[in-house]
């Protein structure tokens, strides 16, 4: 049953609230659609020196998301989660909301919930996360999390959408839209780039979930590759990899990567390509992509994690690992926020944890604002505005 909500005044802009908000990406995001960001938390430091040298620390409350309760959390029109990936995620232990990192959904629940009793309800919310939590557990995981925002009273729409529609990077996440209101106008389930047939089936197969589909077009794909974000480095930059080391990446090569490397090589002019290293057959390869754009950026860690740039034409190669301001550029970042708050890794590190900004600006303007302030609901009260 939805709560009875006690009607809050809606400052100018729509508050949000943050939670595990990283180095503060969305919040550039939801800022950039028209949004205030009124508290944010996250457990991180070095993601927390990083938001609070761009930010300032003022809404920031460093700590454990249990340690969160609702007085802690002020009134807000918006709750947004990019919950741990890490026990969701293909490359980690699939151990799903179960798992340490990523049951940390249910305590974003459980404040949500707090703040409904406390009576004051968030009338939206959002989870971001990878596409695998729709298979975690054969789909378990997915219908858990969304029959327990239906049980908190929230509608939900679920949309998939890839970074590679705003930058040079294949990104695709998982967004979960919930809404105390259901919508006026809703469409159907029919298989789409937003919506893709797994969506379609899952809805299908659980009819004793309360789901609605919010028609949206994608904006234009942008025409950018990596030769937009790279950073020009000069050939004798120390960055590059020394001879030993790129004969050693030359020689894991299989034929295909081999070619491909020539072909690049043999290029009239400079053009660049990432590499991921793989384990294949019990010995480690480099993988060239075939195209100019980035594989998924993932938390440095080491192994097949990191990245690397591949830099060739005019009978050369180079290569070195991508640098933060690439990461940053690939996550449509501004070149105005700082990453020399903490050390080069651990700046690689938050960004590949973190969120594509023109991702979540595109869902926080088309969906998110105008759902906040009542545009596409049942409840067409007039809302109180203050300052």
């Amino acid at each position: 049953m939805t709560p009875q909500r006690r009607e809050q005044p809606i400052a100018s802009r729509p508050r949000v609230a943050e939670f595990f908000a990283g180095m503060g990406l969305v919040r550039l995001a939801v800022e950039d659609a028209g949004f205030r960001v009124v508290w944010a938390n996250d457990i991180d430091n070095s993601k927390r020196d990083l938001y609070a040298a761009h930010f300032g620390e003022r809404d920031f409350i460093w700590g454990d998301v249990c340690d969160v309760h609702a007085p802690d959390v002020p009134t807000a029109e918006v709750a947004t989660a990019s919950f741990p990936c890490t026990d969701l995620s293909l490359a980690g232990n699939r151990a799903g909301l179960a798992g340490e990192e990523s049951s940390m959904f249910w305590e974003f629940a459980r404040i949500l919930r707090e703040l409904r009793d406390e009576g004051r309800p968030v009338p939206v919310c959002m989870l971001e996360n990878v596409p695998s939590f729709a298979t975690s557990h054969g789909g378990a995981d997915i219908r858990a999390a969304v029959a327990e925002l239906n049980d908190l009273g929230y509608w939900c729409d679920l949309l998939v959408v890839d970074a590679r529609r705003f930058v040079p990077q294949s990104r695709p996440r998982l967004f979960v839209i919930g809404s105390l209101d259901r919508l006026t106008e809703y469409g159907d389930w029919t298989p789409s780039e937003l919506r893709p047939e797994w969506i379609t089936r899952f809805v299908a197969r659980h009819p004793e979930l309360r789901m609605q589909a919010l028609p949206l077009r994608l904006p234009p794909t942008e025409a950018r590759t990596l030769g937009h974000v790279v950073q020009k480095l000069r050939p004798a930059d120390p960055r590059w990899w020394d001879e030993h080391r790129l004969g050693r990446f030359v020689s894991s090569l299989s034929d295909v990567q081999s070619k491909r490397l020539a072909a690049m090589r043999d290029a009239s002019r400079l053009v660049w390509a990432t590499a991921y290293r793989r384990t294949r057959y019990g010995r480690a390869v480099w993988e060239i992509r075939a195209d100019e754009i980035s594989g998924c950026l993932r938390t440095a860690r080491g192994g097949s994690s990191k990245q690397a740039l591949v830099e060739a034409g005019r009978g050369r190669v180079r290569v070195r690992w991508m640098t933060p301001r690439e990461y940053a550029r690939l996550q449509g970042v501004p070149e105005s926020y700082a990453l020399d708050a903490v050390t080069l890794n651990k700046a690689l590190f938050a960004l590949g944890d973190a969120v594509c900004v023109p991702v979540v600006s595109w869902v926080a303007r088309e969906y998110l604002r105008p759902l906040a302030e009542r545009r596409l609901t049942a409840s067409v009260d007039a809302v109180a505005y203050v300052g």
